[in-house]
């Protein structure tokens, strides 16, 4: 926490408003709109909440496509199957780890040509193109961008774990028609849990906001015509989101100072390469840092590494296991190259936490010092 969080908390306690809605959550997104720059936003219950809403506001039905990334969290894909809509897998590239352009050209192709294997010839046009930005990197947005755009296929950004981050000075979640943040308890901010949808566009969030209250009519009582979902962020957690913002800046700078300091202490060990920005276009908030180790040239092996990590109490984690190897998704059309599997066999998420202190950040480093440079 940065300090302020009780306030507005207080705030909303004194002003006796507890409820979704009040001076805290309209607070919040302005606050949203501020920082990134974006007319429009809506703070809800979760960042998968917001790539619902923005599939519902897309009018993504049963059997339409959709096109997300393999390597992700299910959260990208699960949003699709409410709807009863057909996730289209589109592999990494080796750069930044996101989704690749060629193989995201080559599943439009095959969805508007009707070749999309198993799905018996039905030829559409994708509803939406939903890019992720990876442990807080963007993706080539340039590239996924002339693409959507030439086929008229709306981009909806997925920077849950990307606030902060930038593609050519634009904000994560500002460039394509809706982006989704997440406020979850594991992101650089957090409001426990919670998230946003943000779009330049005014009926996209009055849209949101209607649907995620239960989609109550304009109405002196209680009228429905559609069906409407409880989405909404609450007054409290609305504040918890206000202080987080003051310190948002101080939490990216924070991360990429820890991002730095396991590159310096790992610049000389073999077979350790780091997730990466490509080039100055590329900005990332260094949510998580991330290694794959080349286990023919390092001193250990990825799993070894893992198992020294939890000897000593020290918690890091494998990559995203591919969506194309989930086996809830695993009759889903996909477009892959090894690019992930060879990512999640060797890649991990070392601690990347702003509340580590001292020792526990010497803790690490004598673990990384006895497995990968001096074993």
């Amino acid at each position: 926490m940065g300090g302020n969080e009780q306030k507005y908390i207080n705030d909303a306690f004194s002003s006796n408003w507890i409820a979704p809605l009040g001076a805290n959550v309209d607070g919040f997104e302005k606050d949203i709109e501020t920082y990134l720059g974006v007319s429009h936003a809506a703070v809800l219950s979760s960042g998968t909440a917001a790539i619902h809403l923005a599939m519902v506001l897309l009018d993504v039905r049963p059997g339409d496509y959709v096109i997300v990334p393999s390597f992700t969290f299910s959260a990208t894909v699960n949003p699709v199957i409410y709807q009863g809509a057909i996730p289209v897998l589109v592999e990494s590239e080796s750069d930044t780890w996101n989704m690749d352009p060629n193989l995201l050209e080559e599943a439009i192709k095959d969805c508007i040509g009707g070749r999309i294997a198993g799905m018996n010839g039905m030829g559409r046009k994708p509803k939406a193109i939903v890019p992720v930005y990876l442990y807080g990197m963007p993706p080539d947005m340039d590239r996924i961008s002339e693409i959507a755009g030439r086929y008229d296929i709306p981009l909806v950004e997925d920077a849950a774990e990307a606030m902060g981050s930038r593609y050519k000075n634009k904000f994560a979640g500002t460039i394509g028609k809706m982006g989704v943040l997440s406020f979850n308890g594991n992101k650089i901010i957090t409001t426990s849990g919670g998230g946003a949808l943000v779009s330049d566009d005014r009926e996209l969030i009055s849209g949101a906001k209607f649907y995620a209250t239960q989609a109550r009519d304009n109405a002196p009582y209680y009228s429905h015509t559609r069906i409407g979902y409880n989405y909404r962020m609450s007054n409290i957690i609305a504040g918890v989101g206000r202080g987080q913002m003051e310190v948002l800046d101080q939490r990216v700078v924070q991360r990429r100072r820890i991002n730095k300091w396991y590159r310096d202490i790992l610049a000389d060990a073999p077979g350790i390469s780091f997730h990466s920005e490509p080039s100055s276009d590329y900005f990332s908030n260094f949510w998580l840092t991330c290694i794959v180790i080349d286990q023919e040239k390092s001193l250990c092996s990825r799993d070894f590494l893992l198992r020294s990590f939890e000897e000593n109490n020290i918690e890091a984690r494998h990559l995203w296991k591919p969506m194309h190897l989930q086996p809830v998704f695993g009759n889903c059309p996909n477009y892959v190259n090894g690019v992930s599997e060879r990512l999640f066999n060797n890649g991990l998420c070392l601690p990347s936490g702003t509340g580590m202190n001292d020792n526990d950040f010497q803790r690490i480093e004598e673990v990384l010092r006895n497995t990968l440079i001096n074993r």
